[in-house]
Order: C-alpha cells, then sequence, then structure tokens
C-alpha cells in the first residue's frame, strides 16, 4: 500500500485463502476476511489503522522495488519456499510443471505454489509474465485449458490450438 507520492506502508498477499500483510514490524497473518469483504479492502484497512496508529513505518518505494525478487536465469526450485517438503506436494508440482512444459508457460519467480496461490508464469509464445492459478492452467475434466491465455491476447487462440498438442 503506497501512501504519498512514494511511502510504501505495506505489502498485502493472499496464501491459501488467508490474507497476509508485510510491514516494517514484519508478516503477520490476518486469517481470512469476513463474508462479502474482499481481502484487499481489509487488508489495506488494517495497514490504514496500523499506520495511524503509529505501530508499523514507511519506507521508500524504491526500496520495496530494490527488494523485489526477479526472474531467475536457469530452473526454478520444484517448490515455493511456503510449501512443505511432502511426498504430496512433490506431485503436485511434478505435475503441475509438466503441465507447464506441455501448454508452453514458464515458471520465472518461484516454484510450484499450489493449485490456489498465484504463480508468476511467463508465456514462451510472446512476452507477457504475470501471476496466474495453476488450478485455471490444468484444465477440467480430462480437457484441455482455455486456448485464451490472458487477457489481451497471447498470439490468439487459433494458434495457441494449433501449437500444442493438447489440443489436437
Amino acid at each position: 500500500m503506497i501512501v504519498g507520492e512514494d511511502q510504501v506502508i505495506g505489502r498485502a498477499y493472499r496464501w491459501h485463502r488467508d490474507w497476509l500483510v508485510l510491514t516494517t514490524e514484519g508478516e503477520r497473518n490476518l486469517r481470512r476476511p469476513p463474508k462479502g469483504t474482499p481481502g484487499t479492502d481489509m487488508a489495506a484497512a488494517h495497514l490504514a489503522e496500523e499506520y495511524v496508529a503509529g505501530r508499523i513505518g514507511a519506507v521508500p518505494l524504491d526500496q520495496v522495488l530494490a527488494e523485489a525478487p526477479t526472474p531467475l536465469c536457469g530452473p526454478v526450485p520444484l517448490l515455493h519456499p511456503r510449501m512443505p517438503v511432502n511426498d504430496r506436494n512433490i506431485e503436485g508440482a511434478q505435475i503441475a510443471f509438466a503441465g507447464l512444459l506441455s501448454h508452453h508457460w514458464r515458471a520465472v519467480l518461484t516454484g510450484f505454489p499450489g493449485s490456489d496461490n498465484h504463480w508468476f508464469l511467463s508465456c514462451e509464445f510472446c512476452d507477457w509474465q504475470g501471476p496466474k492459478f495453476w488450478s485455471h492452467l490444468r484444465g477440467r475434466n480430462g480437457e484441455p485449458p482455455s486456448a485464451r491465455r490472458y487477457k489481451g491476447g497471447c498470439i490468439g487462440e487459433e494458434k495457441v490450438r494449433r501449437l500444442i498438442p493438447a489440443y489436437h
């Protein structure tokens, strides 16, 4: 959350349905928002209250950007650092990476974060990069995922279907 022109009082993100904030005082799990309340609104309200009360500070936006993860040159780890290493998660990650490979996506920041957490991916057909959910990319009921890769396009659904064997 940016205040003023270039001061950040915290970052909010979702992890397995919970909302967490990262501030000058560390990470805090806010849990799930009440029904009907968007998690982003709950997290923003929490950050604003903590800042006004003087319990958290602000840092320059340039510092936050400098600390942001950068794409790795080469393969990412199998699992996201928050994912426990166990047989179920390893199997899920192997399935997810095989799916990324066959549908021409590439993980560029972290390993598998679980099906319902954002995973920063890169499209191998164009220069698009951004967050996707594995659960949205794996297809349903034996069908391939949507050929519409992201809002705004890629190379077009017809070309995607032609280039990926799963659509034949």
